[in-house]
């Protein structure tokens, strides 16, 4: 384990959050020598700590802190306290993601070409592209143990998968499958196979599933170079008279002030938390934050065009035995405006247990309809739709002035409105999902809107020219050069694909290219 670092250590890297981006980071700059305090506002908690069971999960796991939300976004009226479904814990969300483990396609790195001007809609080509990505996916696939790449097997399917499969084929589509899935289905780098005991969301209890929580963190701490410190609520980024970061100021478990020095500091703290800790960081020579020259810092807030069917039929189904989302159809992932959209969508396979779907099918709702439904549930086969939604200038995060979170700092608000092209999607993608499970013989279908967001991307994104972005390729502010930001909201536009691969190979990348600056003391 890693000494702890000295408060006044001015040569550590400082990472804020634990997550995809974060954990990974902090491991890889360890694994290359350097020196890394990464604080987490959350908890730590292993595979023997997780609970299987939806709200004492929910209440252990997900970031409850207050958050506010605005905008005509289904959240906004059915859980205003609670935009995003995410983790505060060591770890991040990877302990509650699903583990579907897509690279985006060649043209999604540019969309503002590929799609054109889009009325409404922020598009910008991002400042890499696939060919860049794909030694750096290589690398993710590989710490991941990505099923279906490098030679790992496949995920066998469940009766949830079985159904899904056998309808998608009725349509003709041609890419089914279980899925590029981040969970073991043999054991792999000392970590045993998928026991498909279900429950995903709740965190792995065999560790099957990667997380940075169990692989990344300890492997980095055990290198000497990284002290993870939990329970540590960033409050703002310090600078320098020459504009310069030099350190963190974070309450600790206890709730004192604490400054931690640094020699670059890197934020990865989602795409809500990381544009707030920027804006919450403002100065007299930043008066609208850090990084934030351009007026982007908060902008382009995306969270997937999502939203969910499930298909009741007259025999038993039990969609909850087995991996949740290890089933995708990707045939409509396709960029096809014949379709009367631009971008294009998957399919997952998806089930929850009965909490969540009382919750999130018809939330405050309850009749016949919706009782008759829950009364099927054992007969319930459930999908997943996710597709890339339209970056917009509106769709952002503020500070909410008026609402202050337990260390008295104004909170994140949430705005977020459908794009006429997120709408059309999703009707396209209910009618296909519908179809699927009609093909198969399901008795009744229920088209459910979305949920608090778990893909939240955009915030901080990407760009060539500084007017347009907050960061640069390498995650770099564009303002302040040791200044980093190193998770989801880095993300120029959101692609069709769940974004953790993503971050991971981001991660992966800026690693080497942080590591590299400073040996050659450009940083």
């Amino acid at each position: 384990m890693a000494a702890p670092f000295d408060l006044n250590d001015a040569s550590v890297v400082v990472i804020v959050g634990t997550g995809a981006g974060g954990g990974v980071l902090a491991n890889e700059l360890a694994q290359r020598g350097v020196s890394v305090v990464a604080l987490e506002a959350g908890g730590r908690y292993l595979p023997e700590d997780y609970i299987n069971d939806e709200w004492d999960s929910f209440g252990q796991l997900a970031w409850t802190d207050p958050r506010t939300t605005s905008g005509d976004w289904r959240v906004a009226r059915d859980f205003p306290t609670l935009p995003a479904w995410i983790v505060k814990a060591v770890g991040g969300t990877t302990t509650h993601w699903a583990g579907a483990s897509l690279r985006f396609q060649e043209h999604e790195w540019k969309a503002r070409t590929t799609y054109g001007s889009v009325q409404g809609a922020n598009l910008l080509d991002w400042p890499i592209d696939a060919a860049e990505m794909a030694p750096w996916y290589d690398k993710a696939e590989t710490k991941l143990g990505v099923t279906r790449t490098g030679g790992r097997e496949g995920l066998p399917g469940n009766s949830n998968y079985l159904v899904f499969e056998k309808g998608a084929k009725a349509l003709g589509y041609k890419e089914v499958s279980t899925g590029r899935m981040a969970i073991n289905s043999a054991d792999y780098d000392d970590r045993m196979a998928c026991q498909q005991t279900g429950f995903c969301f709740q965190g792995c209890k065999w560790g099957a599933k990667w997380s940075a929580a169990y692989t990344d963190i300890p492997r980095g701490e055990a290198t000497g170079n990284l002290e993870v410190r939990s329970n540590a609520h960033a409050a703002r980024i310090l600078h320098d008279d020459s504009g310069k970061v030099t350190g963190v100021e974070y309450f600790d478990k206890d709730g004192n002030l604490q400054m931690q020095k640094a020699r670059i500091v890197c934020v990865a703290g989602n795409s809500y938390e990381s544009p707030r800790l920027l804006l919450n960081s403002a100065s007299a020579m930043f008066p609208d934050g850090l990084a934030n020259s351009s007026g982007q810092v908060g902008r382009n807030y995306m969270r997937h065009m999502t939203g969910s069917v499930y298909g009741i039929f007259d025999k038993p189904v039990r969609m909850w035995r087995g991996t949740v989302m290890a089933g995708i159809i990707q045939d409509e992932a396709r960029h096809d405006p014949s379709r009367g959209f631009v971008g294009g969508y998957e399919m997952e396979t998806l089930s929850l247990g009965i909490p969540f779907m009382a919750a999130f099918m018809d939330p405050g709702g309850w009749g016949r309809e919706f009782t008759t439904a829950l009364d099927a549930y054992e007969n319930m086969a459930g999908m997943w739709l996710v597709g890339e939604d339209m970056p917009q200038e509106t769709n952002r995060v503020t500070l909410n002035h008026e609402v202050k979170d337990r260390w008295g700092l104004p909170v994140a608000n949430v705005n977020f409105d459908d794009h006429p092209n997120d709408i059309a999607m999703r009707k396209h993608a209910y009618q296909q999902g519908i179809a699927i499970y009609e093909a198969v013989g399901a008795t009744r279908v229920l088209p459910t809107p979305p949920y608090p967001s778990t893909h939240n991307m955009g915030t901080n994104r990407m760009s060539e020219n500084p007017r347009d972005g907050v960061v640069n390729k390498w995650g770099q502010s564009h303002d302040i050069a040791n200044l980093f930001v190193s998770d989801g909201s880095q993300f120029t536009s959101g692609a069709a694909e769940n974004p953790t691969l993503t971050i991971v190979a981001l991660a992966i990348r800026q690693a080497d290219h942080i590591a590299g600056e400073m040996s050659r003391g450009n940083l």
